[in-house]
């Protein structure tokens, strides 16, 4: 009898073992999850959840102040994760592997010749609908002829996105980061208050 009760007690100590062994793979696997995933062409997939990130600023150049021309008419609004945020504003630097999103999104409505609109907080610029998204990632050794980041378009138009981007030339965006931003690894950092602010206190009053 005891035999049994032992064979018993052993059995459900594997199935215990192997339960636990599954939520670890699983933790493991989620923790280890890769942002910046390349097919066999060296196309970067375009991200998901990337809204969810830390939004760390939005520049806006319109067209009503660009001679009705911008390169960029619309708002940028970036995107990084958060420990990537952490380990920026503590070392001054990204590491390996950070992803950072810039999804542009039209102005909104524009009836003036300078591109702004009235609406029920004033006269001004908003956000209207997203026309584009772009990428940039760091690894030093994949893109070591443009200071270690990948640059990435999915399509400057209105949703859907492309699912897959090639990288771009670096006459098209990195010779522009080299030339202006190096110093601050690559990003342009000026653009986003919180990125200035290294080692943050917290506020107390």
């Amino acid at each position: 009898m005891q035999k049994y009760v032992a064979l018993i007690v052993l059995g459900f100590g594997v199935v215990a073992a192997s339960w636990l062994n599954l939520d670890v793979k699983d933790v493991a696997a989620q923790t280890s999850t890769r942002i910046a995933v390349f097919d066999p062409q060296g196309r970067l997939k375009l991200p998901t959840d990337y809204r969810k990130w830390v939004f760390v600023g939005a520049p806006l150049t319109p067209n009503g102040l660009n001679g009705g021309s911008a390169g960029f008419p619309e708002y940028h609004n970036v995107y990084i994760q958060e420990k990537n945020v952490d380990a920026y504003l503590k070392n001054g630097v990204f590491p390996e592997g950070t992803v950072i999103i810039k999804e542009l999104t039209r102005v909104l409505n524009p009836t003036f010749p300078d591109g702004s609109t009235t609406e029920p907080s004033g006269r001004g610029y908003f956000n209207g609908v997203f026309n584009g998204i772009d990428a940039t990632v760091k690894n030093s050794k994949k893109f070591a002829g443009t200071n270690g980041w990948g640059f990435f378009t999915f399509g400057h138009h209105p949703e859907p996105y492309d699912g897959y981007a090639a990288e771009a030339p670096a006459t098209q965006c990195a010779s522009c980061h080299i030339a202006n931003v190096a110093k601050t690894d690559m990003t342009w950092i000026q653009f986003y208050p919180m990125l200035l602010n290294k080692e943050p206190k917290p506020n107390v009053k």
